[in-house]
């Protein structure tokens, strides 16, 4: 498993030819029971990220936000159908595969490899993750990013999306 490490700071504009980032993660496993929306320290990563992408003019499509983060769900007819949709249209796919794993982001994992997106995955030091998870990076271009906080890997995430989207490039004959 290749592992991205911090060293830079975060680049101000993304790789060339990158508009549009799926930001992927656990969501109703996350939902507190009492209110039906995210407690601020789960939402705290995915909010950095959609700040982070943003700041650099992407476009970022992630479900907790679209669905104000538990207060307004989609029923699974429509979220599924869009969530698939805008993964195929996204330049990178970036994802939480959660811990214990999210089983939808997982679905999500698999659907971004299998329409043949850069991926990279943002995985907390001293987690284990599935074997699947751990090994996808031998059937598609994926760059792993080992973290215990994503405010501070951030450069590591630029990076990881930079690294991933060329490799794509490369296995697809692409410059």
């Amino acid at each position: 498993m290749a592992l991205t490490q911090p060293l830079d700071p975060p680049g101000s504009r993304p790789a060339p030819g990158i508009r549009s980032v799926f930001l992927a993660g656990p969501f109703i496993q996350l939902l507190d029971p009492a209110t039906g929306e995210m407690p601020a320290d789960t939402r705290a990563p995915f909010d950095v990220l959609i700040k982070h992408f943003e700041a650099q003019g992407l476009s970022v499509h992630n479900a907790h936000r679209r669905e104000a983060w538990g207060a307004e769900l989609m029923r699974p007819e429509q979220c599924t159908k869009l969530d698939q949709d805008e993964i195929r249209k996204a330049d990178v796919f970036v994802a939480l595969p959660g811990h214990p794993a999210s089983p939808g982001t997982h679905i999500e994992i698999g659907w971004a490899s299998a329409f043949d997106k850069p991926i990279v995955l943002l995985l907390e030091r001293d987690r284990e993750y599935t074997f699947l998870v751990q090994g996808l990076h031998t059937v598609a271009s994926v760059e792993y990013v080992v973290h215990t906080d994503i405010a501070t890997c951030l450069p590591a995430v630029d990076r990881a999306v930079d690294l991933a989207v060329r490799r794509q490039r490369e296995r697809n004959g692409a410059r």
